[in-house]
């Protein structure tokens, strides 16, 4: 179990010099001082786990030339926003459309990317029509199995041996830790899970499969999490692993609730990802930090201070934040396989529309203009500082 470290003892003061220190040399580095290249975050985590990025249309379209050398650079493993959910894969019965998963496989593959998959059952971005009969009526349980399987045969087999992972079923439970009563599980039952990764496994033998969901720091939801696991796995279900989707606030989860849920999910035997990681740096505008994305609110100048820029003092905030992120990641790195970031730059977070439309977020490791941002460079310590 990590245990947090008191700057004012000698052991945290020293940590605490050194990664400021660093700071102001690698800030003459962001500002191009003697022509500098700028250091790569998948060279310095090679051997520890892989680091990687959502990418959109537009950047595996090479349409946005701020991100495309950013990941191109930094980057080892990429996800995708949307291009392979339901909704954009498979919008109607009996339609697919495959252009945009097509050209985010070939760009993953152009720059020898592990390629996930994310993500084949969820209850969001599913067209209604997958859950209803011709008469708009609910399916039975074996229709809707039927759909299921035709959908992952159909979208796993088309890549068979090309995407390396896939994000299997997506968030599931409940805050408490209970089972969500999306349409998967009122109709099928709580074995929707099971089916589908054994049809997943089925189309892809050789893909790695995982869990992915929110909040799981939050005991409740983790204790919940752990035991579906158990559940799975006692069923002979081929998982490989967790992916905790990481969208953290500036103020917590704190590193011993990162660490501890680590542990739980390595303990049983799988390997544990940080799928979705940003840190939300704005005021919160509702009760939850629920990642949930029917949460709504309105924005106000006071939930989003910071439209002409993020304040120094912030910058720091942010960097001190992805500084203890990163050294529990690293501590705990033989659980791990891959931290994957939510975005490239702060411009197209999707936090700039969650859970308020039109704030200015400042959540990831570069700028709007694609700079990097003092928290590139704490990440960066966090693991030339493990070697």
């Amino acid at each position: 179990m990590l245990q947090q470290q008191d700057p004012s003892l000698p052991g945290g003061q020293s940590q605490l010099m050194k990664l400021l220190a660093f700071l102001v040399l690698a800030a003459g580095v962001a500002h191009g001082q003697a022509g500098s290249p700028l250091p790569s975050l998948k060279q310095a985590y090679h051997g520890l786990f892989r680091i990687g990025a959502s990418v959109n249309a537009a950047q595996f379209e090479g349409l946005d030339k701020i991100a495309d050398p950013i990941i191109a650079a930094q980057f080892n493993t990429i996800s995708p926003e949307n291009a392979l959910k339901w909704q954009s894969v498979h919008p109607s019965i009996g339609t697919y459309n495959f252009d945009q998963a097509d050209q985010y496989v070939a760009y993953g593959e152009k720059y020898k990317m592990f390629i996930m998959g994310h993500c084949l059952v969820w209850h969001s971005q599913t067209p209604r029509w997958v859950f209803e009969d011709s008469e708009g009526k609910p399916l039975t349980r074996e229709a809707l199995l039927q759909r299921m399987h035709d959908h992952i045969r159909t979208v796993v087999g088309r890549y068979k041996g090309r995407i390396n992972g896939w994000d299997v079923v997506n968030e599931a439970l409940n805050e408490d830790g209970t089972m969500r009563q999306s349409p998967w599980y009122r109709i099928i039952g709580d074995d929707f899970i099971v089916k589908a990764f054994q049809f997943a496994h089925e189309a892809d033998p050789g893909a790695q499969l995982y869990y992915n969901d929110y909040s799981l720091e939050n005991e409740a939801k983790r204790k919940g999490a752990a035991e579906l696991m158990r559940k799975l796995k006692a069923a002979g279900v081929p998982i490989t692993g967790i992916g905790l989707q990481g969208h953290v606030k500036i103020d917590g989860p704190d590193a011993i609730q990162e660490a501890a849920t680590i542990e739980a999910f390595a303990s049983l035997g799988l390997q544990v990802n940080v799928s979705e990681l940003d840190v939300d740096v704005l005021p919160r505008t509702t009760k939850s930090d629920s990642a949930d994305i029917s949460m709504t609110a309105a924005v106000t100048s006071q939930s989003n201070p910071y439209t002409q820029g993020l304040p120094e003092e912030m910058q720091q905030a942010l960097a001190k934040r992805y500084a203890e992120l990163f050294r529990v990641f690293v501590e705990h790195h033989g659980s791990m396989g891959r931290v994957t970031l939510w975005g490239v730059t702060d411009r197209e977070s999707w936090l700039n529309n969650f859970p308020s439309r039109g704030r200015t977020n400042y959540p990831l490791l570069f700028d709007r203009e694609g700079k990097p941002k003092p928290a590139f460079f704490a990440v960066l310590h966090e693991a030339t500082n493990a070697r």
